[in-house]
């Protein structure tokens, strides 16, 4: 034991000096943990910000102007008058994602009576936009049409008052939620990409033919690299958590940080693990990260840190329940969030832990057979 641990620490050792003399590598761990998590927290795509809005106004009255004034920042731009003749052509050149057609004598037909249509047209290649914005201005302009064909903004009292009351994320700031969820999944993506191109990159620059004449077993190759490779993504956590998370986003944590980055651990041994278990299953650079592309995209999408699980199939549950990331999504945000301790994130831990022993005993396996072939 005292000779397996030594030789992964001195091969884990050479993994770090190989990092640190690949500057593309340092590059993309240092963007990813910080303009990535930053990026990724403020730019969250159902949020609603600064829209450009035209409105071609046929009615020119008072119930026209004050649709028109509802329309202000922070979701929406300040709205620009146009005529007729210039929508089409603003919409096709991406100048507006709304184009509200305001007919003449709407007023007039609404206090008749009558009931009168206003056109909105919206760029639908702007999917997440068209989608929350369309839906914010059919609320506005509907509670200022009532408001006015009421003659008063005085609203009705419900016969019941419901309290709301939002917990964890107090203001329902998104970029509290997009911060986690950005460390989570990086964490994910980088691991596999360090495990697995540290193995390519022996094999391309022929240095894993020096490991097989070393006394060396094939256990504390895979070993040194996936400690090495997990030290560097924890270090890389650690500081995207405290200065960017906490410190530039202002995003509070509420649990442990220690039992969320024990967490991380064994899922850093899952996915290094998946990792190297993909370079034994590509000749080179190209191929595995086609491979990983196939692999990291599902487990984020499906893991439910972008989408619930509950709306998810019952079968692609049971499916993505093999996934680290699926309990780790649980734990991060369990302790994270909600302060959760170990009583309340075991099933997790044990989950990760089960998943990592066979991760590990799978991705060894496949390495030994692979160096055999090489021998």
């Amino acid at each position: 034991m005292r000779q397996f641990l030594a030789n992964t620490w001195h091969l884990g050792t050479k993994e770090l000096w190989t990092l640190w003399r690949d500057p593309m590598m340092l590059i993309l761990i240092v963007y990813v943990f910080t303009v990535g998590v930053y990026t990724g927290a403020k730019a969250a795509p159902e949020v609603l910000r600064d829209a450009p809005v035209a409105i071609v106004d046929e009615d020119h009255s008072p119930l026209s102007q004050r649709i028109a004034s509802a329309l202000y920042p922070p979701h929406f731009s300040p709205p620009r008058m146009i005529a007729w003749a210039q929508m089409d052509p603003g919409m096709d050149a991406g100048i507006y994602t709304f184009a509200m057609v305001i007919p003449r004598h709407f007023q007039r037909d609404l206090l008749a009576g009558r009931a009168p249509q206003i056109q909105l047209n919206v760029d639908a290649t702007r999917m997440s936009q068209a989608f929350v914005g369309s839906g914010y201005l059919q609320q506005i302009v509907g509670g200022e049409i009532r408001e006015f064909a009421q003659r008063y903004r005085a609203e009705s009292i419900p016969p019941v008052e419901l309290a709301l009351r939002a917990r964890f994320n107090p203001g329902l700031d998104p970029v509290w939620w997009g911060s986690v969820a950005q460390v989570i999944d990086h964490i994910a993506m980088l691991s596999i990409i360090l495990a697995g191109a540290a193995l390519i990159r022996e094999r391309e620059h022929g240095t894993i033919e020096h490991l097989l004449v070393m006394p060396v077993t094939p256990a504390e190759i895979m070993s040194a690299k996936i400690w090495s490779m997990s030290a560097v993504v924890l270090l890389a956590t650690w500081v995207s958590v405290t200065f960017v998370v906490r410190g530039v986003l202002g995003v509070p944590v509420a649990g442990s940080l220690p039992l969320f980055f024990a967490g991380t651990a064994l899922c850093l041994i899952a996915c290094t693990s998946l990792g190297i278990f993909l370079a034994t299953l590509a000749r080179n650079m190209p191929q595995f990260g086609m491979l990983m592309m196939l692999t990291i995209i599902p487990m984020q999408i499906l893991s439910g840190g972008l989408t619930p699980r509950e709306s998810m199939p019952v079968v692609l549950q049971w499916l993505m329940d093999a996934a680290p990331t699926t309990h780790f999504v649980k734990l991060g945000q369990a302790i994270l969030f909600r302060g959760a301790g170990f009583d309340v994130v075991w099933p997790q831990f044990a989950a990760l832990t089960l998943i990592a022993v066979a991760s590990f005993a799978l991705s060894l396996r496949r390495f030994r057979n692979t160096i055999a072939q090489m021998a």
